[in-house]
């Protein structure tokens, strides 16, 4: 059977990268897209209309069976298409994920100062033969073009209605889920092309590429929005869905759902180094619910030339330039200008949502903000100092223990974590066991 996809992309396993040092302590784990299952992603690069588009692609089942359907907002030539390299997307994802750092308290005995520190070469289209050509043209479809890029078999379509475009998928082996000519019907009133895309395999099998490699488009377009409602139709419940914005401007916001920060600087306990991943699914879980699961969130906006601190290197000018962001690198047309700009112009949003189609119904629609204030979804521990105390502690002791009950109570409320649970994993300093309330409260507990 063949798979309509969703427009975006494959679960990505990050290896995780050695740890960092950085000005704001040491970064210790990072919660990168391999927490969640069904997690896809999408970098956009974006400059006044110009977009580029990388989707990294995310089905179920063989790779002979995948095919995706995509709108678009234009007609897409040959040169307009490129295969990319996943370790990119993967690297960009590492680099944006949300991250826990440690501190580790000095010896209290000791007087000290707390420092702030802060393209593959194309092959030849592939020709639809005239009868493909009437027969689609007797749908009321038009195949505007055809093209081979690497592993992939491209269409691009236009059509008068959805009926006939249905009738046309469905003749090509195209599986559609149930209420997909509406959506289709929607794009088709908005002029919008289909970009139609099939894995060659018998290309697959010369380039010995093992998994299917990410698919670039870049065009003009006044729209800057992502289609997502094709993929709810078939989607098994729901769907995570990570988004890259690269732009020169600043922070990337959407404007027909709500954008949220998620909470950031929190203290919580030591334990949580061992239960990050737990930890950030439990929360992540929790911040959406409170937005009636119809919220898109922040997860990370920083400039790209740095990071602090950082969960990997920021991705290099031919990185950069990879994933199509045609402004920094060697664009002869503008190489003075270019010459003139820092090594890093560009300013890059992470944006996460858990979707389906009762709570987003609406396709995602984005705009650029001016705002480069740096975020970053960043977790705290604190270790109190374990070594051999030359001097009375106790009112350290004590505020260790303040501490570390403030610590428990936000991860409770962060969570939705037992306090109890969570108090039975603190090692508290001997003697100051918490305050559990009066003692009549524990009387016939």
């Amino acid at each position: 059977m063949r798979i309509i996809a969703t427009l975006v992309a494959a679960a990505m396993t990050v290896i995780i990268a050695t740890t960092a040092q950085a000005f704001c302590g040491f970064y210790v784990a990072r919660a990168d897209t391999s927490l969640f299952n069904k997690a896809s992603q999408v970098v956009l690069v974006r400059d006044d209309n110009r977009t580029v588009i990388t989707m990294a692609n995310d089905f179920e089942g063989e790779v002979k069976d995948f095919a995706v359907v995509i709108p678009v907002p234009t007609r897409i030539e040959r040169e307009q298409i490129n295969v990319g390299d996943r370790s990119i997307v993967e690297h960009l994802d590492a680099y944006t994920a949300p991250r826990l750092v440690e501190y580790h308290d000095p010896d209290p005995c000791m007087r000290y100062e707390r420092y702030n520190m802060a393209q593959d070469m194309a092959m030849p289209s592939s020709k639809s033969t005239l009868e493909e050509k009437r027969a689609a043209r007797s749908l009321g479809v038009t195949i505007e073009a055809s093209y081979t890029v690497g592993e992939y078999d491209i269409l691009i379509l236009s059509a008068n209605e959805s009926g006939g475009l249905i009738k046309w998928l469905k003749k090509n082996d195209y599986k559609l889920p149930h209420g997909a000519e509406k959506v289709v019907d929607s794009y088709i009133k908005q002029d919008m092309r289909f970009f139609v895309a099939k894995v060659n395999l018998e290309e697959q099998s010369k380039l010995g590429y093992q998994f299917l490699r990410p698919l670039q488009v870049a065009y003009e377009s006044n729209k800057f929005m992502l289609p997502i409602r094709l993929g709810t139709l078939n989607a098994k419940g729901k769907q995570e869905l990570y988004i890259y914005a690269l732009t020169r401007t600043g922070r990337v916001e959407t404007t027909n759902y709500r954008t949220v920060k998620l909470p950031s600087d929190m203290e919580v306990p030591e334990f949580v180094q061992g239960e990050f991943a737990e930890f950030y699914r439990d929360m992540f879980t929790r911040q959406v619910n409170a937005e009636d699961e119809r919220a898109v969130f922040l997860e990370y906006a920083w400039d790209m030339g740095w990071c602090d601190p950082c969960a990997a290197d920021p991705l290099s000018t031919k990185e950069l330039r990879q994933l199509g962001v045609f402004w920094v690198g060697g664009d002869t047309a503008n190489r003075s200008k270019i010459a003139q700009m820092p090594a890093q112009d560009v300013f890059v949003t992470r944006l996460h949502v858990r979707y389906d189609s009762e709570h987003f119904p609406e396709d995602l629609v984005f705009q650029e903000t001016g705002d480069r204030q740096n975020y970053q979804g960043r977790y705290v521990i604190r270790h109190p100092w374990k070594g051999e105390a030359r001097c009375d502690i106790s009112s350290y002791q004590a505020e260790v223990r303040e501490r570390q009950e403030r610590e428990a109570q936000q991860l409770a409320n962060l969570t939705g974590w037992d306090i109890e649970d969570i108090r039975k994993k603190i090692p508290f300093p001997e003697g100051t066991a918490p305050d559990k309330g009066p003692w009549w409260k524990r009387l016939w507990s």
